[in-house]
């Protein structure tokens, strides 16, 4: 599913596939398959779905509940097709490789959308591209991660349809769409993210993934990007696109291996490499994510110049000095943050993109860290100059490449 709630046009990082070896790869792999023993008792249509892997929620992040099965709507495409008007033009929000995503209406309480008694919640509905490789593992996937899993920054899976050959999944609408279209957009009328909005999504998306990494049965997002998180009307944080989620390692072993998915730039350097693939490699791409918060820059960019294309190799040197941390700071942020508090967020990021997993911090331990950093105040000795922003640090005087176009949401 790649970017779900991403943004149409400008240039995508590229999904990894299993020969990749060099950051020029725009290869758009197909999925893994995945079965969690899915069953069709309707040779018409669908009418049940049966799990075949149980995983029970240990020491879970609070907020957070895991059900034995899903709670989910089973929606008619008769269902589907009222609520977003027969799919009409002008409720299409965007498109990719799994297929299309358009905004609906659906009744907030009664089971069908032409019922008149009540009130109607905007809801966006992903619709299956027929000829799409890896929708229907995707598919399966989504029902049986999101379904199941609840939590507050993760996205919250309303409901699905499978009739004939039609897949769908509802979702809530998420109106301020993914974090990547606000990092990077160019649009000079809408306030950029503050400091105080990107440590509040900092730490909301660090709960979500302790919150799956804290089951019995770990839960491996492995696709952590900036795309895949999106925001609500305040601005909250939620993780999207279960895709690519895999169960963690069981019996004593420290991984599972399995074949190589995910994007470019943000996937471990040991799951690219070896398909070894650890709870820690989910810790990984939230480094990056928050490198990427902290700089404004993309993960990967190939307009950069040569040895800055790939945003971590380039950065590692100056997250340890902190004489630099001034200079590699998204310069949209002065004025807005203390030092001591950036300064925190710089070391975290290089414990989270250590090469060995094991030297990476856990999910709970990034959420303690982040949290004692928002909770440093600005005084006139830690904060940063506003300088109206008429000095670019040499770190931004680079051409980013392409931005994202304003619509809020897409798949790839």
């Amino acid at each position: 599913m790649g970017n779900f709630f991403s943004c149409i046009g400008g240039s995508e990082t590229p999904d990894l596939v299993p020969e990749i070896h060099t950051p020029t790869s725009s290869v758009i792999s197909s999925r893994n398959t995945f079965n969690k023993g899915y069953s069709d008792s309707s040779s018409s249509g669908f009418s049940g779905v049966s799990f075949g892997e149980n995983f029970s929620c240990g020491d879970a992040s609070p907020g957070g509940e895991l059900l034995e099965k899903p709670n989910l709507r089973i929606f008619s495409f008769a269902e589907m097709k009222s609520a977003t008007k027969n799919f009409k033009s002008e409720t299409l929000l965007g498109e990719g490789g799994f297929g299309r995503v358009y905004k609906g209406w659906i009744d907030e309480k009664a089971s069908s959308v032409s019922s008149k008694s009540g009130i109607k919640i905007a809801v966006a509905i992903k619709k299956l591209n027929s000829e799409s490789v890896q929708g229907f593992e995707e598919w399966q996937s989504e029902v049986n991660f999101l379904g199941r899993l609840s939590h507050p920054n993760l996205v919250k899976l309303l409901g699905y349809c499978w009739e004939e050959q039609e897949l769908l999944l509802v979702y809530e609408y998420l109106p301020k769409g993914s974090l990547e279209n606000h990092l990077f957009r160019r649009n000079t009328n809408v306030e950029p993210l503050s400091w105080n909005r990107r440590m509040s999504i900092a730490v909301g998306v660090a709960r979500g993934l302790a919150f799956l990494h804290s089951s019995d049965k770990q839960v491996i997002y492995r696709d952590f990007k900036a795309s895949n998180i999106l925001l609500d009307v305040n601005y909250d944080a939620k993780i999207s696109d279960f895709g690519l989620a895999k169960l963690g390692p069981c019996g004593g072993n420290s991984h599972v291996t399995t074949r190589v998915m995910g994007t470019f730039g943000y996937a471990a350097p040991e799951y690219v490499a070896t398909g070894h693939l650890y709870v820690n490699s989910d810790v990984y791409g939230f480094g990056v994510v928050l490198l990427e918060m902290l700089t404004g820059l993309r993960a990967v960019d190939m307009n950069r110049s040569k040895g800055q294309q790939n945003l971590v190799e380039w950065m590692k040197p100056s997250l340890a000095n902190k004489r630099k941390l001034k200079e590699f700071m998204d310069p949209r942020l002065e004025g807005q943050y203390s030092l001591k508090a950036a300064y925190e967020l710089a070391q975290l990021t290089l414990k989270c993109v250590r090469k060995d997993p094991k030297a990476r911090p856990s999910m709970k331990e990034a959420v303690d860290v982040l949290q004692k950093a928002e909770a440093i105040k600005l005084n006139k000795g830690n904060r940063t100059p506003n300088n109206n922003h008429h000095h670019r640090s040499p770190y931004h005087s680079q051409h980013r490449g392409p931005r994202m176009s304003m619509e809020a949401y897409s798949l790839s």
